[in-house]
């Protein structure tokens, strides 16, 4: 057996966790030497008291709220986030929210900064197949995040925003993005209805099992993925059905885990496919997950077998004589059913008709590099997306 090689070099991260986590807003603002914070959240949570709280901590450090983010983060709602930003001159960004509210915030400070359309700045395919994605340079705001559901979004450097015209997401990444500072604070993980605790817990725990299974081999990021795996599957029901609050605090922790450790193994075919189908079907992700994830771990099966010992394990589930998948499959559907997820694509609404554009599409996913079985025709996935309808 060879020494693999591979480079690890983890983001820094500050994180606040628990009542008092807060109060440390207005001096993690002077500590970086900002002044004009402009918190980015959704129509609902605007119109909350818990903003007003928000903004309390926050004192003479707010410089406005904009509080337009959409579903699926559609480039017009970032256009127009990106606006307020330019008008409120902000120095810092404080996305309050779910995982739209966040990617919402990363993408116009992008736009803001770079002073171009998302259609120029990001991920590109050329004629052979390959991903580009354009260096970003010029500086951006630093950006506060109070998530409200346990999405990995919380420390990523990517924003996916949807082209509404072309029905196409668009890939922006820029490491300057990435969370300066995370704050878990408790009621407003409490804020989140069931749903999207449900649908953002179940793409953590499915983005987890992909970068454990990922082509690339990273020990320290096998520690964070199979604990963010193990926190996932024992707290995902009662954070859902009891929405107990340290359950929800838990999956928080399992989502920061998971972002961290799939920034260097990537994911695979299951989050390509959630990519692909949920803004287009305004469907969530994490329900799409749960769908097509027991079809791509069967497709996988061969080329995955060292990654799905390490789920087992971290599972804590016998591989028994018919190798490690099914028991996996097992145990992901039991929690599934719990949940009361839906098992076909056909029980969303994807129209069957629509598949072989999905596939074509996920084909441009920067997310299929990781997949444990290359992938090299769109007609593999629409295989899957098929047996899953």
């Amino acid at each position: 057996m060879t020494m693999p090689s591979f480079t690890h070099v983890a983001p820094p991260l500050r994180l606040f966790h628990g009542p008092e986590s807060l109060k440390a807003l207005p001096g993690e603002l002077k500590r970086i030497g900002a002044r004009r914070a402009v918190l980015i959240c959704g129509n609902s949570l605007g119109r909350s008291p818990l903003l007003d709280r928000v903004g309390s901590a926050l004192g003479e450090y707010c410089a406005g709220i904009h509080a337009g983010v959409r579903g699926h983060s559609p480039v017009e709602s970032v256009e127009e986030a990106a606006a307020a930003l330019h008008r409120l001159q902000a120095d810092a960004v404080v996305a309050v929210g779910g995982g739209s509210a966040i990617v919402t915030a990363r993408a116009a400070s992008i736009l803001a900064a770079e002073g171009k359309p998302a259609s120029e700045l990001c991920t590109t395919v050329d004629a052979d197949g390959r991903l580009h994605s354009p260096k970003l340079l010029a500086p951006k705001l630093p950006q506060f995040v109070l998530p409200t559901t346990p999405t990995t979004a919380i420390v990523k450097a990517g924003s996916a925003v949807f082209d509404t015209g072309r029905g196409k997401r668009l890939a922006l990444y820029d490491p300057k993005t990435r969370a300066h500072c995370v704050m878990i604070d408790p009621e407003l993980i409490q804020s989140a209805p069931p749903a999207l605790v449900s649908s953002a817990g179940v793409n953590t725990l499915a983005l987890a099992i992909e970068g454990l299974s990922s082509r690339v081999r990273n020990s320290l990021a096998d520690a964070a993925l199979m604990h963010a795996l193990r926190l996932a599957v024992r707290h995902l029901p009662d954070a859902v059905l009891k929405g107990e609050t340290p359950d929800r605090a838990q999956l928080m922790l399992a989502a920061v885990l998971c972002g961290q450790g799939t920034d260097h193994t990537s994911g695979g075919i299951t989050m390509v496919l959630g990519h692909a189908i949920g803004a287009r079907q305004d469907v969530d992700n994490g329900m799409i997950n749960a769908i097509v994830l027991p079809h791509v771990l069967r497709f996988n099966s061969e080329a995955a077998q060292e990654g799905m010992l390490k789920v087992t394990a971290a599972l804590g589930v016998a591989t028994g004589e018919a190798g490690a998948t099914e028991p996996v499959i097992d145990a992901v559907t039991a929690v599934f059913d719990v949940l009361g997820l839906p098992r076909r694509l056909r029980d969303v609404g994807v129209p069957r008709e629509s598949l072989r554009e999905i596939a074509d599409l996920a084909m441009e996913d920067w997310f299929l590099r990781g997949n444990p079985r290359p992938v090299t025709h769109a007609a593999e996935l629409h295989g899957i997306l098929d047996e899953a309808w």
